[in-house]
């Protein structure tokens, strides 16, 4: 069973701001995208810098109002829909993780603080003796110290940083994590720490996760399975073990190919770099930059079709 399913969301960006800016010109930042993540699943979002992954992340939570599309949490009504009270239970059981900890942590604020700060406006709020209790435990869980509870944030590494932002998270149980780059900013031995950590707390908790990576080596070893995008789309997902060894979509090849940092096996060079679209795509996200488009490519958007179980692919020609 689905515990989040998202269907045909899109969202646009007005390209100029300010109060007297124009309205008619966009940056079209998702494009069509659905996806499903089941009950203690990891989901890898993966793709370049500027792909929409980010965007479709926040939207998940209402920190952008998306212009279209359904999230449906558990087969309940769409969370576009929700009110007041409705919006803020959903919001309990669904937790972001930024990626950059020294910007999403207070630092005039001490531990115990930024992992209640949230908390205590809950309709989970047990009380502040029971809620410091709860904050010393998940700091030991996430491999910190009770005694950490009045430092602040500042006197952390990095890595421990995001220990806290993890912390934060859990705090008020949630039924999904979305992780935002999470590990990006780390050294790589520190990354392999706090990935590890996530599903030791996956195992414990019994917790689904919304993974978004730009590394496909990261999100291969960490996802059960990953959805490429691109120019705002969903071009290709598959269970991330068969990802790596039956790529269809040229982009997801690209991927791969800079990982091994060969080129693309039996196709010419792939050039060029991802930009947001300001106007609608008529054909291919990806045809500009395909060796392998045609006129059809160009023209005409491809829709998104069954591979093989569990393998779907947005291209004409894989």
């Amino acid at each position: 069973m689905s515990i989040l399913e998202v269907r045909d969301l899109r969202k646009r960006f007005n390209l100029e701001a300010g109060f007297f800016a124009r309205f008619g010109r966009f940056v079209y930042a998702v494009n069509d995208v659905s996806f499903s993540i089941g009950d203690n699943e990891i989901y890898g979002l993966v793709g370049e810098s500027g792909c929409g992954k980010t965007t479709t992340a926040r939207l998940l939570v209402r920190m952008y109002e998306a212009d279209s599309g359904e999230i449906r949490f558990r087969g309940t009504e769409d969370v576009r829909a929700l009110k007041a009270r409705a919006l803020k239970a959903y919001r309990e059981r669904v937790k972001y993780v930024f990626q950059d900890p020294a910007r999403s942590l207070n630092p005039r604020m001490s531990v115990y603080d930024v992992l209640t700060s949230g908390y205590r406006y809950s309709s989970l709020w047990p009380g502040h003796r029971a809620a410091r209790d709860e904050a010393g435990t998940i700091l030991e869980e996430v491999g910190l110290s009770p005694s950490d509870l009045d430092r602040r944030p500042t006197e952390f590494s990095g890595g421990q940083r995001q220990r806290i932002s993890i912390a934060r998270g859990l705090i008020m149980r949630p039924e999904v994590l979305i992780c935002d780059e999470v590990v990006s900013a780390l050294d790589v031995s520190i990354q392999g720490q706090i990935l590890n950590l996530l599903l030791d707390i996956r195992e414990k908790r019994g917790l689904s996760f919304l993974f978004i990576a730009h590394d496909l080596k990261v999100a291969g070893y960490f996802c059960d399975r990953i959805g490429v995008m691109y120019r705002g789309e969903l071009m290709e997902e598959a269970p991330a073990r068969d990802l790596f060894k039956a790529a269809l979509h040229p982009y997801t090849k690209l991927l791969y190919s800079c990982v091994a940092g060969s080129g693309v096996s039996g196709n010419a060079p792939i050039v060029g770099e991802v930009s947001t679209p300001s106007e609608k795509i008529a054909g291919c996200a990806f045809a500009a930059r395909c060796p392998l488009a045609d006129a059809r490519c160009l023209a005409e958007r491809p829709a998104m079709r069954d591979a093989a179980p569990g393998h779907r692919v947005r291209c004409f020609k894989a």
